[in-house]
């Protein structure tokens, strides 16, 4: 991986020395006893990063993300109810109770709309720092056993009716997937015309309300896990520039899935996930954590080289602005081309690396350890 380092630069003042005229001699004195030199003042103390902002985003937005969360159970428990009245016979739920089956599985995909984004407003912090990366895998990140082994989830879901569906997948990707019908296996196969627009078209289907729950109780319980461990955590120096390390360079990965999502692909679009919201929009989200970060750790840049901070500052902040104005022109109707999303990933990740290739150099500079 190339990394292109951005040097401050720093201009010198001249100076200029002037000789004074020669002084006339003095005459001779006693000589006068030399006085002992007075102690050396003592050095100021070395900046000290406050971390302690990292942690109060953190517990706020998982403090957001467990309400967010407990009204998707909500719903997903209500969608439960109705199809275990209709002995999941999901033809007879349809044709039975259209408008509440309407109204509930909408409640739920809006709730869903509200719970993803807030996850990804701390990933940065979580999938970066090694004692809460684990919880990424499993919440957002995760890929499924059969799929990828080696970057599977730690879990097996056990779903109401007692089936076991082992590592399924992270569990937003689950409950996504269930709710917008983009895999046979977590959906009913009943279509519904759940948007009333008199035709059958994507996502119009009802999920597997066992799988729903399943899926959404899990993703309860894990939110809650990731909270108690938030709260017992204080983040470290190195758990600071490790985080910005690890997930400031991943824009490639994230420009891949965006091209390959309906936003950019369309109906050939054979991804499960990132259906219901762009991408663009989740990148956006995780460099706001990420900014979140450097703020903490400003402090011993600067000690170091002020100049090279105000870089990154601004770095963070102009990718953000990038990717937003590509998310701007999405929202405004530009179908982007694979061509074009792998260029304006190209030009992300050119940007991430540089970014990083500071902050390495940074770390290295305080002899601060980044861990793998």
């Amino acid at each position: 991986m190339f990394r292109r380092f951005v040097g401050a630069l720093v201009a010198l003042p001249l100076v200029v020395a002037c000789a004074a005229p020669a002084a006339t001699p003095a005459p001779t004195a006693a000589p006068v006893a030399q006085q002992p030199a007075a102690p050396a003042a003592p050095a100021a103390p070395a900046a000290k990063a406050d971390l302690s902002g990292i942690k109060t985003y953190l517990m706020g937005k998982t403090g957001e993300l467990q309400a967010a969360s407990a009204t998707l159970q909500q719903t997903s428990n209500r969608y439960y109810d109705l199809a275990k009245a209709a002995s999941f016979d999901y033809n007879a739920l349809w044709q039975s109770n259209p408008a509440e089956v309407k109204q509930t599985l909408e409640s739920a995909r809006s709730a869903w709309k509200t719970a993803s984004p807030l996850y990804e407003q701390m990933e940065g912090i979580v999938a970066g720092t090694p004692s809460l990366a684990q919880f990424d895998v499993d919440l957002d990140a995760g890929a499924a056993g059969q799929e990828d082994p080696e970057n599977a989830v730690a879990f097996d879901l056990t779903l109401p009716d007692g089936r076991s569906l082992p590592k399924p997948g992270n569990l937003f990707g689950v409950t996504e997937s269930t709710l917008w019908g983009t895999f046979a296996d977590y959906s009913s196969g009943v279509q519904a015309d759940l948007d009333s627009n008199g035709t059958m078209e994507f996502s119009d289907v009802l999920p597997e309300a066992n799988v729903l729950k399943g899926g959404v109780d899990k993703l309860v319980s894990t939110v809650a896990e990731l909270t108690s461990a938030a709260q017992n955590w204080t983040p470290s120096e190195s758990d600071a520039f490790t985080a910005l390390v690890v997930m400031v360079p991943t824009m490639t990965e994230y420009f891949d899935s965006w091209k390959n999502s309906r936003f950019v692909a369309g109906e050939a679009s054979t991804s499960r996930d990132f259906v219901a919201i762009s991408r663009l929009a989740d990148i956006q989200d995780i460099l706001s954590s990420l900014e979140v970060v450097h703020k903490g750790v400003s402090p011993l840049i600067q000690q170091v080289d002020s100049a090279q901070d105000a870089q990154i500052g601004k770095g963070l902040a102009e990718l953000k602005a990038f990717v937003a104005d590509v998310h701007s022109q999405e929202t405004g109707g530009k179908r982007f081309t694979a061509e074009e999303a792998d260029l304006l990933g190209a030009e992300a990740q050119n940007r991430a690396t540089a970014i990083t290739g500071q902050v390495s150099q940074m770390a290295a500079q305080l002899n601060i350890k980044l861990e793998n």
